[in-house]
């Protein structure tokens, strides 16, 4: 069984094609690049499959059934600026958001619970910050917060936007182990990412994406010059662990 069997996926915006065809299917325990240039539909193909923004065509089945049969499988870590940071919470609330499926909405956490987040806090060397507002946060600390609030889902599959962005050195380093970690305990895990020099040291597998699927499969199949220039439409200049170097098309 695929953790993830996406057919026929289509959405549009402003009735033009921000996905068409998109077709794949995700092998349990994997860890997944999502890699195409700016308005590709990287980020709207996770939203897609949580059904944040609405398809118009498409079936997705989350280990072999319906989306929303299966939500309780799922983690989602979204983009930084797409999160309110002046909202009035502190980092241990918003880890126990991660935990309201199993607490309830309108029930008072309990010390398991608080514990449970507590622990995530300090997975993630955040626990020093429970009580800190995440306004006064900086970005990388920010990040970490909401890598707690994923591992408080203990989820079977994660989704994660873009989790390197604009974070320092130690937090990406963090990144990596926790989505290395849940791979090792089987767990499968698809990220929207940018830096095309360390996608060989990240992932397995890579989708490359330009609102259809150009190539999808094992790392170290589809990762190629060939398959590069397709996706980014432009002259890309590519040696295996140096620097790509793109030329137009951006």
């Amino acid at each position: 069984m695929n953790a993830l069997t996406i057919k026929n996926l289509k959405v549009l915006y402003d009735k033009k094609p921000a996905l068409d065809q998109v077709d794949f299917n995700v092998p349990v325990g994997s860890l997944t690049g999502i890699i195409g240039p700016n308005g590709a539909g990287k980020s709207t193909l996770i939203k897609a499959i949580l059904r944040l923004v609405p398809m118009q065509t498409g079936d997705i089945q989350v280990f072999g059934k319906p989306y929303a049969q299966q939500k309780k499988l799922i983690g989602y870590v979204p983009q930084r600026s797409e999160v309110d940071w002046d909202f009035p919470t502190n980092a241990l609330d918003v880890v126990l958001m991660g935990s309201y499926r199993e607490i309830g909405f309108f029930k008072r956490a309990k010390k398991k619970d608080i514990d449970w987040a507590r622990n995530c806090l300090d997975k993630v060397g955040m626990l020093d910050y429970a009580q800190r507002q995440i306004s006064q946060l900086s970005g990388g600390q920010q990040q970490r917060v909401f890598l707690a609030r994923a591992l408080a889902q203990d989820a079977t599959i994660y989704f994660m936007d873009e989790p390197f962005a604009g974070v320092d050195a130690a937090t990406e380093k963090a990144i990596i182990q926790l989505m290395k970690e849940w791979k090792n305990q089987g767990k499968t895990v698809l990220v929207v990412h940018h830096d095309l020099q360390t996608v060989e040291d990240y992932f397995d597998h890579v989708l490359l994406l330009n609102k259809t699927p150009i190539a999808y499969g094992e790392t170290k199949s589809v990762f190629t010059l060939d398959n590069l220039e397709r996706t980014y439409g432009g002259n890309i200049s590519f040696l295996q662990k140096t620097p790509i170097v793109l030329q137009g098309g951006l």
